[in-house]
């Protein structure tokens, strides 16, 4: 209806929780919130509905009273959001808004001076940790910039972190002091516990925590990230960057270097780390890629980049399962991967440029892959090192000593080729046993050798078929050139089902070292 009368206005004012139902156009000031209402006046005025409507200042929550209704009007059309097109699905700005959070809502700011660490623990908690609800597990956006922290972050269970991308959502460590933490980032469970008290108070384990398009990078000589008994986690395009230079790595030779990794992992009881991703990541300026000797049972690193660092990957110890594929390793000063007493672990697919030679040098001064233990293996792999320079040093290196036949590193068909081992052969020494094949399982086999004993060198093939019973004795031939009399005698002796290889050697005062392979026919 026109307006055909002006009164004069009236107004109240109050605290917010007080305001009550205003008359027609009466006016009424929270002086709390500072927010302005009017009343609706009554249906027989004309009003559509009874109550106050509130009139917007710089306090009202904007977000809030508007309406969102999803459009893509740019493809010519509205979509329809509800069941029919004359009811949709309406909700608040505020609501649309909440749907993903950033780190910057939480105060965080992200200009590389500011000190992040306490808005960045806030969003972790209040996301991820507050409550036990799937509904508040937002995506937590960091919009590009250097996040600087001045201690550990610890990212819990369930959280799922997005940046703008490696080179450009930065987290940084900093600290104020000389204090050094031990890591940039690492692992908690849902109540943001460490360590051992991972999973006390009924806390859930660190477990589906995924991180994409970030990087984490230290000012300081410490780790970077330490996952912490986790299961079933992802990264993805993320760096790990510590604060060595090219130039320190080549000039230290590495020893002065901390034993510091980009990636590290650790597991207590029964929370064992397993089936953890990295795909897309780069493991850069530190001393060693990834390194660990922690119980780990399922791991890929995939199309990532390992470049100036003492070594690429090193697993120590209690590792089974883990995979390094399609990978570049580059500027690399000592080996860039080593399975050392660890079993079923594959090198697949890699790429070796400037590794093993000290990254200076132009000489191969170690193996580019190194094998400690039996059950691992190097498949499809490409190296720069030259056939000329592996022949001095070779591109992959096994150091196992185990004495048994079960080590398979390749197998074609019926044909086996068992690892390579090392063996001393102590002087003046008679019928002692070099290693023992069962001839129910392998009927003969061929051991290819080298014995090197002071200035002696002998290298040869023993041919071995084992008998068909205990009563005749293996049949073997050894042939061999040398470039002196070793004083090395072989011989095979066979008792039931086992066939064994013993040496003698004569008195010279010298041991001899052997290195031998296995080959047979399944």
């Amino acid at each position: 209806m026109a307006i055909v009368q002006i009164s004069r206005i009236t107004n109240r004012k109050g605290y917010t929780e007080d305001l009550p139902q205003l008359a027609g156009a009466e006016l009424g000031w929270c002086v709390d919130s500072r927010r302005l209402f009017i009343g609706n006046g009554t249906l027989q005025d004309g009003a559509p509905e009874i109550g106050n409507t509130e009139i917007l200042t710089q306090y009202s929550n904007i977000t809030a009273l508007s309406n969102y209704t999803y459009a893509d009007i740019a493809v010519g059309y509205a979509a329809q959001t509800g069941p029919t097109s004359s009811t949709p699905v309406v909700r608040t700005v505020q609501a649309k808004l909440d749907d993903m959070a950033s780190v910057r809502d939480f105060g965080a700011v992200g200009d590389g001076v500011a000190d992040d660490t306490a808005a960045i623990s806030r969003a972790f908690y209040q996301l991820y940790c507050r409550e036990n609800n799937t509904q508040i597990r937002r995506s937590l956006f960091f919009p590009a910039g250097t996040y600087r922290i001045t201690d550990t972050i610890v990212i819990p269970t369930y959280a799922r972190l997005v940046g703008e991308g490696i080179n450009s959502s930065i987290i940084l460590l900093q600290p104020d002091d000389s204090s050094i933490p031990d890591y940039v980032a690492q692992y908690g469970d849902s109540r943001q516990q460490t360590g051992a008290s991972i999973g006390n108070n009924g806390a859930t384990p660190p477990t589906n925590i995924e991180i994409n398009n970030m990087a984490f990078q230290s000012a300081i000589s410490t780790n970077v990230f330490l996952v912490d008994q986790a299961t079933q986690c992802s990264f993805n395009s993320v760096g790990f960057v510590g604060n060595v230079t090219l130039s320190e790595l080549t000039a230290a030779g590495a020893t002065p270097l901390n034993d510091n990794f980009a990636v590290g992992f650790a597991s207590i009881g029964s929370n064992i780390c397993n089936n953890i991703v990295f795909d897309q990541c780069a493991f850069t300026n530190i001393k060693y890629g990834i390194h660990t000797d922690a119980l780990l049972n399922s791991a890929v690193v995939s199309n990532s980049q390992f470049s100036t660092v003492y070594r690429g990957i090193v697993l120590d110890s209690n590792v089974t399962g883990f995979r390094a594929v399609h990978n570049f390793f580059d500027n690399v000063y000592y080996q860039g991967i080593v399975y050392d007493q660890v079993s079923l672990n594959v090198s697949a697919f890699n790429i070796f440029y400037n590794v093993g030679n000290s990254i200076g040098s132009t000489n191969p001064t170690s193996a580019v892959i190194s094998f400690g233990n039996d059950n691992n293996v190097s498949s499809n792999d490409l190296f720069a090192r030259t056939d000329d320079a592996a022949y001095e040093i070779p591109r992959v290196e096994i150091l196992s000593t185990s004495a048994a036949t079960g080590g398979t590193l390749l197998q074609m068909g019926q044909y086996v080729r068992e690892g390579g081992r090392s063996f001393t052969l102590d002087d003046n020494s008679v019928n002692q046993t070099i290693l023992n094949v069962n001839s129910e399982v392998t009927r003969a086999f061929q051991m290819q050798y080298t014995i090197v004993r002071d200035a002696g060198v002998r290298t040869g093939t023993l041919t071995v078929t084992s008998a068909p019973t205990d009563s005749t004795p293996a049949s073997y031939t050894d042939d061999y050139t040398e470039n002196e009399d070793c004083g090395v005698t072989l011989a095979v002796d066979q008792s039931v089902n086992q066939v064994s290889v013993e040496y003698t050697t004569t008195s010279t005062g010298f041991d001899g070292s052997m290195t031998y392979s296995i080959a047979h026919l399944a």
